[in-house]
């Protein structure tokens, strides 16, 4: 009996059954761990505090049962970290609410906080909240989430598109884009999956980034994956089926009007009609001599260029299986995604042997593990293993720019012997439907491996509560680009219209060629990071300490020349708290980078930070309606190792003077000749260099309110100093050489950040609604600009990113009106062009008149997102919605706001919208034919209103009753859903997205079906 004893129980321990949760001894403190929603929480591990191997788990339904004495302190820890101290209670079933105070917060220290004890300036975003856009990673599925994040779409290919990320609006001269974190490692997120993290963290102020040296400067935003639970075992099994739209496509005019536009465009102009009225009675169907173009299909051909390339609808499929649970002992996560999507290439199989459609593939594995190898030695173990695969038409064409650029008058898609269309004016290279079916394919492989180890060693033989952590990772990425695309003929006609009906003479182009075989390594990367260090932490009585000294060093190398970065910190950090309701941080980090000057590289950061916790008052304690209370306040100083830019270009060696050798020769020998041109000093080199440096003050509020009200508020100033800046602007040409790089840019930035969650059960009816809103602005102060003749040409005191333009004041309506203005010099004007108004004053319309106009163009000042959500009985829904104020955009893309220039197409919406003399009050300018230097300058014409409001996802779904499940045997969760994603769009662009009005692809609208269960 006894052999069969220990032969069950190793049993339940290889299933990782809860067994530890199951104690049923009498007098035992039971009880029951719920999140906000007050839906179960499996694997939470439960402890008395003074005594932590007394330690259970929840089970499936969230509860617990332990041996505990009414009064003492249990401490609950979640998966995530999170963490929750209540006093055990006898005599009934005690449930424990996971709340905003037990929130994990982590700041790099080897130790997470929770919200309660924090004084860093950090929201956090949880799976269930952001997992709802069924994206290919991570980074698609941030927008709206986390206070203080401003997350912006871009348009592209989808293998290729990532949105732009900044923590608390632009910040600087140099760079804002934010340190993007993996558990605790600088990584890219792109190679993430949703469904494999845990919680994502915005680390906004310098207690939050210290310990990240100079990388942390533009706050950052760390992704926290999921890892195994004690003495639990679940699987689960999440397939999307994604349909995708393409929001508002380009409408471009039929080739009958084109043709009429381009003869307008040439009267203005005062050049003769290209097209005759027969001609452009040829391009319209049906219309006078019986239909010319029924005739004429082949030279006066009308093609919608948009239809005949692309399809109504994209397909993408997502697969994912994930493997959680663990024993005593040891603990795993194990995920293996698959992802398929399938492009708008609407006949990709016209070959055979192969496909043309834009594709992408992705699979991911994900494998986290925890070993408890001794009772005091800890091991982790985390490695992402990804492999993609994408596939394009041709060599990679551009079929978008070839949407917006080819008029439906141009030439036919094909002729009549089955050539593809081409001609004289427009190449048949520029064919999108000859590109997407008769040029072959390329394909790109990418293939990525993250691997960390970190192993903890309890140190409590030596010293009580002294511990060490060493942490060794390597990463390995590659990408390798295989063409197989292949040339083709293409033919077409050039007309001409007589008396006698139209001439026409063939030409041809291109050559039928074999597909490639060309394949090369186009871009890896590899990375190491080492970590040592010691860290303290004890309490005693009233005081709690954690102290940590750490070392850490990372090797990077890129592809490209000079990419190759060493950087190492060396950090001594401090947590101090008193009785539960005051706390002070301190961070002393020095930090070094190749990157910086010889004698340059050392750089110090100090940041102290401070907590009081309001509600652990006495004169608070009897408030009912106050839950959780905190302020808190940092200062810190956080550097940059950035590196001077002209203008796109990298300065690496700033620091060096720089001679430059010129053609020129001096004649030495007896022939006059020389192997040496003439060499002189170029940029003159910076001395006594420093580097950038921000001054970070951050006051805050974080509370609990009416038992669940979750609120944080946060106000910020930072000063960013010592900013790499061009200073030939305080230099006159006497200088006689190219100004040195000095580091004498100053940037202001201030703004304030709410975050709202408000979670409420009533009966079986629970309900959520929240939002998040941030108000960034910024200034600058110092750039070393150079004189302005002018007061509105002064960029210094104006926005980052400001716009700049000339001021619309309407159109000229004749040639009285033209004469009665001020000269504009940018090009004759006549009239129906734009007429600006003389800012400066000097009689003369030229770029000194151009003056700050809109907002910037990159980033908005407001940023906002608020969602509601509530379930009853399984069945629920939820909403968020996001969007931008104070934000510009100028419209300049081709064709669409821009039309006919370089023989480009013309829109619907220009065309409609056009300056014409029965139309004086018109949107945009007249129609031009050639490039018109005064129409086409940035102004306020062109200037948008980029602000929107977006429905970003839209849920409604079926949680199948546990009752119904447990007569399966098999299943514990099922959840059945449709989603919508990016389904509504309120702006004032209307005919383009405000997040992507350039010749790119449109952005989607996507409904998904999926299911999630759970065994």
């Amino acid at each position: 009996m006894r052999k069969n004893k220990i032969l069950i129980l190793a049993l339940l321990a290889c299933l990782c059954i809860p067994v530890g949760a199951q104690n049923t001894d009498n007098g035992n403190i039971t009880g029951v761990v719920v999140d906000k929603w007050g839906n179960p929480v499996y694997g939470a591990s439960v402890y008395v505090v003074d005594a932590p191997d007394n330690r259970v788990e929840t089970d499936k339904d969230g509860k617990f049962e332990i041996a505990a004495e009414a009064g003492k302190n249990l401490q609950v820890v979640t998966v995530d970290k999170g963490s929750a101290i209540v006093e055990a209670a006898a005599g009934k079933t005690m449930t424990i609410r996971m709340d905003y105070a037990g929130q994990a917060i982590d700041v790099g220290a080897n130790r997470t906080f929770s919200r309660h004890e924090s004084t860093a300036a950090v929201s956090t975003v949880y799976n269930e909240d952001f997992n709802k856009r069924a994206s290919k990673n991570v980074s698609n599925s941030l927008f709206g989430q986390g206070a203080g994040l401003t997350t912006l779409q871009n348009a592209g290919n989808y293998a290729s598109v990532e949105p732009t990320f900044y923590v608390r609006g632009l910040q600087s001269l140099s760079s804002s884009s934010p340190l993007v974190l993996v558990d605790g490692l600088e990584r890219d997120m792109s190679l993430v999956t949703p469904e494999e993290v845990e919680s994502v963290s915005i680390l906004k102020d310098a207690a939050a980034v210290a310990l990240y040296g100079y990388k942390g400067i533009n706050g950052a935003i760390l992704i926290t994956t999921k890892r195994g639970k004690y003495n639990a075992k679940e699987i689960t099994f999440t397939y999307d089926h994604v349909t995708n739209f393409q929001s508002r496509r380009p409408k471009f005019v039929d080739a009958a009007t084109y043709a009429e536009a381009v003869n307008e465009a040439r009267g203005y102009e005062g050049l003769s009609a290209r097209y005759t009225p027969e001609e452009v009675d040829a391009f319209r169907y049906g219309a006078g001599n019986g239909g010319a173009s029924h005739l004429y299909p082949y030279i006066y051909p009308n093609v919608n260029w948009m239809d005949e390339t692309f399809k109504d609808t994209g397909i993408s499929n997502k697969y994912t299986i994930e493997f959680r649970g663990g024993g005593s002992k040891f603990r795993y996560y194990t995920m293996v995604g698959l992802l398929t999507d399938k492009g708008f290439v609407k006949s990709p199989n016209e070959n055979d042997g192969y496909s043309t459609q834009n594709k992408y593939s992705r699979a991911n594995l994900r494998t986290n593990l925890d070993i408890d190898l001794t009772s005091t030695t800890k091991l982790k173990l985390n490695i992402l293993g990804t492999l993609s695969e994408s596939s394009r038409p041709g060599n990679s064409v551009d079929l978008w720019d070839m949407i917006y650029s080819l008029p439906s008058a141009a030439f036919p898609v094909k002729l009549e012997d089955g050539t593809w269309g081409g001609s004289t004016t427009w190449a048949g290279t520029s064919n999108p439907v000859a590109q997407s079916q008769g040029a072959a394919y390329s394909k790109g492989h990418t293939r990525n491996l993250y691997a960390d180890l970190t192993l903890s060693q309890d140190l409590s033989g030596f010293l009580k509560g002294l511990g060490a952590n060493f942490r060794l990772s390597y990463d390995n990425y590659s990408s390798i680009w295989e063409n197989h695309s292949k040339t083709y003929a293409y033919g077409g006609y050039t007309t001409s219209w007589s008396d006698n009906g139209p001439f026409y003479t063939y030409i041809s182009g291109g050559a039928p060629g074999e597909m490639l075989k060309d394949a090369n390594t186009n871009d890896w990367a590899r990375q190491f990071n080492f970590a040592g260090s010691l860290d303290y932490g004890r309490s005693f009585g009233k005081y709690d300490v954690y102290s940590q000294l750490k070392w850490d060093y990372e090797y990077r190398d890129t592809y490209g020349l000079n990419t190759t970065i060493y950087r190492q910190n060396v950090s001594w950090y401090t947590h101090l708290g008193y009785d539960k309701r005051y706390y002070l941080d301190l961070a002393l980090v020095g930090s070094q980078s190749s990157l910086l000057a010889p004698g340059h590289k050392w750089a110090f950061s100090p940041t102290v930070s401070a907590a009081w916790v309001l509600s652990e008052e006495d004169f608070l304690k009897d408030v009912s309606w106050i839950d959780f209370l905190k302020l808190r306040a940092s200062f810190g100083v956080i550097n940059a190792d950035y590196l001077p830019k002209d203008g796109s270009t990298t300065i690496n060696n700033y620091w060096d003077q720089i001679y430059t050798t010129t053609g020129t020769m001096y004649r030495f020998d007896e022939g006059y000749g020389s192997a040496f041109g003439s060499t002189y000093i170029s940029r003159l080199a910076t001395a006594n260099s420093t580097h950038e440096k921000a001054f970070k003050y951050n006051v805050g509020i974080d509370a609990t309110l009416f038992k669940g009200l979750n609120l944080t508020v946060d106000g910020y100033y930072q000063r960013r100093k010592d900013i790499w800046v061009a200073s030939s602007g305080q230099y006159s040409e006497v200088l006689g050489m190219d100004a040195p790089f000095e580091n004498a840019g100053i940037v202001d930035s201030w703004g304030t950040e709410i975050g709202l969650d408000y979670t409420k059960r009533m009966g079986d009816v629970v309900f959520n609604v929240g939002g998040n809103l941030a108000w960034n602005r910024n200034e600058i102060k110092e750039q070393l600009e150079e004189p302005r003749i002018y007061n509105n040409l002064v960029q210094t005191g104006n926005r980052l990113n400001q716009v700049y333009g000339l001021i619309a004041e309407g159109f000229f309506k004749d040639e009285k009106d033209i004469a009665d203005s001020p000269t504009q010099n940018f090009s004759t004007v006549v009239p129906g062009d734009i007429k600006y108004r003389d800012v400066n004053g000097d009689g003369i319309i030229d770029s000194n008149d151009q003056t700050a106009i809109g907002y910037s163009t990159a980033a908005p000042e407001i940023y906002y997102s608020f969602h509601l959500g509530a379930e009853w009985k399984g069945l629920g829904f939820d909403a968020m919605f996001q969007g931008t104020a104070n934000y510009s955009a100028v419209l300049n893309t081709k064709s669409m706001f821009w039309p006919l220039i370089n023989n480009t197409t013309l829109s619907n919406h220009y065309y409609e919208n056009r300056w014409t003399p029965e139309n004086q009050n018109a949107k945009y300018p007249r129609l031009s034919s050639q490039s018109n230097a005064n129409n086409y300058q940035t102004n306020t014409i062109w200037l948008a209103d980029r602000s929107f409001l977006k429905l970003r996802n839209l849920e409604v779904y079926y949680k199948f009753p546990k009752a119904l499940l447990q007569k399966t045997k098999i299943l514990g969760s099922a959840k059945l859903y449709v989603r919508g994603v990016d389904l509504l769009c309120f702006d004032k662009i209307d005919v383009a997205d405000p997040e992507s009005y350039g010749a790119t692809n449109p952005l989607n609208k996507s409904v998904i079906v999926g299911l999630t269960i759970g065994f």
